[in-house]
């Protein structure tokens, strides 16, 4: 999970270092700042995609195997602004390949219950990064770069976000009955579907003003309390 992240993220930042020097608001990034070097940069992410696949042949042999695909998901998102408003729907896929891979990663094999929570985190994380997105909605035109706020405008944007994220919210009711969870999921996926309104709601009273609210620290604390009470309902179940 950790090289694979870094390695995802350093490369972002190394593809996309032109763009960002560009944008005032991705200007301070270590890049563009000259904190790190391209060629460090480079470095840094060839060594975590080496650590990353070694890892996964200690796991098992279907995720060695499977290594590549998913680096190739996560690293060819950054690449994704270049041609496609769908942009955001690629990062929700590299993202909701995680818990698929953590299933096989711990049965090395494969059921359907996961993938109720990989399509969950996949609408989930498409919707909330379109939302990050609405930050650079004239950036993006005046560079012929492609995302959703961009090519739809914002008030749109918002509703196709509104609309992932009720469908997170129906995977994630659906994997409740195909898992037959109990009370405390419940309780999870309430807490979890009301920090998404609050999330929507900082949007529509603040505009721009509180996106770093509604995107890292209220998504944050959506998924960690959300993944606390599953496992705990899992053992108690036990």
């Amino acid at each position: 999970m950790a090289t694979a992240r870094n390695a995802a993220m350093a490369f972002n930042r190394y593809i996309d270092r032109k763009y960002d020097e560009k944008n005032p608001r991705t200007a301070i990034r270590e890049i563009p700042a000259g904190i790190i070097t391209p060629k460090n940069a480079l470095v840094f992410i060839i060594i975590n995609c080496v650590l990353f696949i070694t890892a996964t042949y200690f796991i098992n042999q279907l995720c060695f195997f499977l290594s590549p695909v998913a680096l190739a998901v996560v690293l060819g998102y950054s690449l994704t602004k270049r041609f496609t408003f769908l942009c955001h729907l690629i990062l929700g896929v590299g993202l909701g390949l995680a818990p698929i891979g953590a299933f096989l990663a711990v049965t090395g094999g494969f059921e359907a219950l996961p993938l109720f929570f990989s399509f969950a985190v996949f609408f989930w994380v498409s919707g909330f990064d379109i939302i990050y997105a609405l930050q650079d909605e004239q950036f993006d035109k005046e560079n012929k770069l492609y995302s959703i706020p961009s090519y739809f405008g914002q008030n749109k944007a918002k509703w196709i976000s509104r609309f992932l994220h009720i469908c997170s919210y129906l995977c994630l009711l659906a994997a409740f009955f195909v898992g037959h969870f109990g009370v405390i999921y419940l309780l999870g996926l309430t807490v979890f579907t009301g920090l998404l309104i609050y999330q929507h709601s900082l949007v529509i009273r603040f505009g721009l003003q509180k996106i770093d609210l509604a995107f890292f620290t209220t998504n944050g604390i959506a998924s960690v309390l959300f993944g606390l009470c599953v496992i705990t309902d899992i053992i108690m179940h036990f």
